[in-house]
C-alpha cells in the first residue's frame, strides 16, 4: 500500500530529499539511450561512407582499405549500442566509451596529422570537414561525455553496495 498522504512515497521529493532509486534508474535509462542514439549515427555514418573510402588500401600483401576500417567502426558501434540499450552495465558503458574515443581520437588525428600509411593500414590523412565527417565527430564527442558519466554512476554504485 502507498503512504503518499504521509510523504512515505519516494517519488515525492517536495521535502528536498535527494532523488530515490526510481529517479536514479529514470537518469541512467536517459544516459543510456544519448549514448546509444550517438552510436547508431556513429554506425550509420561509418557504414554509409565505407564503399566511398574502399579504394584507400594500404601497402603490403596484407592490405586494409580504409572502407574495411569504416566497417568495423561501424560494427563495433552497433554493438556497443545493443549492450548499452540491453544491458545497465559497466562493461556496456566501457565498451561505448572505447568504441566512441577510438573513433573520435581517429578522425581527429588524421584531419590535423598527416602520418601516412603505417604497414597494411592505408593512409588516411583527410584536412577536410564535410557534413558525415561533422556529424560523426559530434556524435562520438557525445557518446565519449555520456559514457563517462555511466562508468563513474556505475563505479559508485559498486562502491556504495561494498
Amino acid at each position: 500500500m502507498r503512504q503518499e498522504s504521509e510523504g512515505l512515497d519516494e517519488s515525492n521529493n517536495s521535502c528536498g530529499r535527494l532523488p530515490g532509486l526510481g529517479a536514479m534508474k529514470t537518469g541512467r535509462l536517459w544516459l543510456r539511450l544519448v549514448v546509444a542514439g550517438g552510436l547508431a549515427v556513429d554506425a550509420y555514418v561509418h557504414w554509409n561512407l565505407a564503399p566511398d573510402f574502399d579504394s584507400f588500401v594500404g601497402a603490403g600483401p596484407h592490405h586494409v582499405s580504409q572502407g574495411q576500417l569504416f566497417r568495423v567502426e561501424a560494427v563495433l558501434a552497433a554493438i556497443a549500442l545493443l549492450l548499452v540499450l540491453f544491458v545497465d552495465h559497466l562493461l556496456a558503458a566501457a565498451l561505448a566509451f572505447v568504441t566512441a574515443v577510438g573513433g573520435l581520437a581517429a578522425v581527429l588525428l588524421y584531419r590535423y596529422v598527416d602520418v601516412g600509411a603505417i604497414g597494411p593500414l592505408p593512409d588516411m590523412y583527410d584536412p577536410t570537414w564535410y557534413p558525415e565527417k561533422t556529424i560523426s565527430v559530434i556524435a562520438e564527442g557525445i557518446v565519449v561525455l555520456a559514457a563517462i558519466v555511466l562508468i563513474v554512476g556505475n563505479l559508485r554504485d559498486r562502491r556504495e553496495q561494498h
